[in-house]
């Protein structure tokens, strides 16, 4: 028997807008509308909006929510006051990354943590088994959705104040309350509404009534490769370590958390591998588990919209990973060359 797909609050929605649906992590999501070069350009150039509700949330709460968190999470929850929020990574015994999330302070004693939708489940056996007197983990995905706003007008077009990246706040969107997340995953300015689920049709309505254009996941995908925002189960998870990803900066390796200690020794020593950013030197366009030549592999790649030219990311031994290096990469059986390039591949000239 089939297993059938989850479906967002906005489902309807996208169907009435043409969408192709896909499956995605146990979704029925969106992966475009007019075509993902159109919509990649939109936020690139003005705004455009993701329904980004099959992501998992979990609220944790309790006087001793703040403690069981700095234990788990890899960046440093004390630099966190109200109202502020941080990438940070859930690692395992091994210092492996079991998901990338966004952790949000609602206050002293309450946490929401955003995280991927595949690992929702995993993420809230996790935290639940390791919870301590005085915290209780809760998954509240079901209770909410969550729009992605993004693009150099974002914020304009949605009528809202200016505000530094990683804060939060409540707002009213035409009617709407919403907490206004000042993060995203396009590299461009703008914000995630996160709503209840009853009001996620009026919040999309509205937003698109204010000019935002209809983005799916194929220009989500582009638009975080071409800035070099890991995909988790792609270029990082339990098998890979932060310090070779190039996540070091979200290792507070001062503190004590789940994996430090290898993670300290892989800092010590330096990694065997690197997660490195490429451009295609010739016209092809990498995939993920292309092998490249001397013991590496692309882990994301794709056709960048705005540099018109294949685009990627892997792994390559450290001695090879330096800027300008040539790679070889074995494209459908054919040797293609690139270089790899400093992160982001892609940056706005303002």
């Amino acid at each position: 028997m089939a297993h059938t797909l989850q479906r967002t609050p906005l489902h309807d929605r996208h169907v009435a807008l043409g969408a192709r649906m896909v499956p995605f992590a146990g979704w029925e999501m969106p992966v475009q509308y007019e075509g993902v070069i159109q919509e990649h350009r939109a936020v690139r150039t003005d705004a455009g909006v993701f329904d980004v509700s099959h992501m998992g949330e979990i609220e944790v709460e309790g006087p001793r929510a703040h403690e069981l968190l700095q234990g788990l999470l890899s960046n440093d929850l004390d630099r966190l006051g109200a109202g502020g929020a941080q990438y940070t990574l859930l690692t395992n015994e091994h210092g492996g990354i079991v998901d990338d999330l966004i952790a949000y302070r609602l206050d002293e004693h309450r946490y929401l943590l955003v995280v991927n939708a595949a690992n929702r489940a995993a993420d809230v056996a996790w935290l639940k088994e390791r919870e301590i007197a005085g915290s209780d983990v809760r998954d509240v995905s079901d209770e909410y959705a969550l729009l992605a706003v993004q693009g150099p007008r974002a914020i304009e077009r949605l009528g809202l104040p200016p505000a530094k990246p990683f804060t939060f706040a409540e707002a009213e969107i035409d009617g709407v309350e919403a907490m206004v997340n000042r993060t995203g995953y396009t590299g461009e300015d703008g914000c995630e509404l996160l709503c209840m689920a009853e009001d996620a049709v009026r919040l999309w309505d509205a937003v698109l009534a204010r000019g935002a254009t209809p983005c799916g996941l194929g220009a989500r995908d582009t638009l975080r490769l071409e800035v070099c925002y890991p995909l988790h189960g792609n270029d990082i998870g339990p098998e890979t370590d932060p310090i070779s990803a190039g996540l070091g900066w979200t290792c507070a390796l001062d503190k004590e958390f789940t994996g430090v200690g290898e993670l300290r020794r892989v800092k010590e020593q330096g990694p065997e591998r690197r997660l490195v950013a490429f451009v295609m030197a010739e016209k092809a366009i990498p995939r993920a588990g292309m092998p490249i030549e001397g013991g590496g592999e692309v882990t994301s790649g794709s056709h960048s919209p705005m540099l018109d030219v294949g685009i990627g990311m892997g792994y390559v031994p450290s001695g090879r990973a330096a800027p300008e290096t040539g790679l070889t990469i074995d494209v459908r059986g054919k040797p293609r060359a690139a270089r790899i390039v400093k992160k982001p591949i892609y940056e706005r000239e303002d």
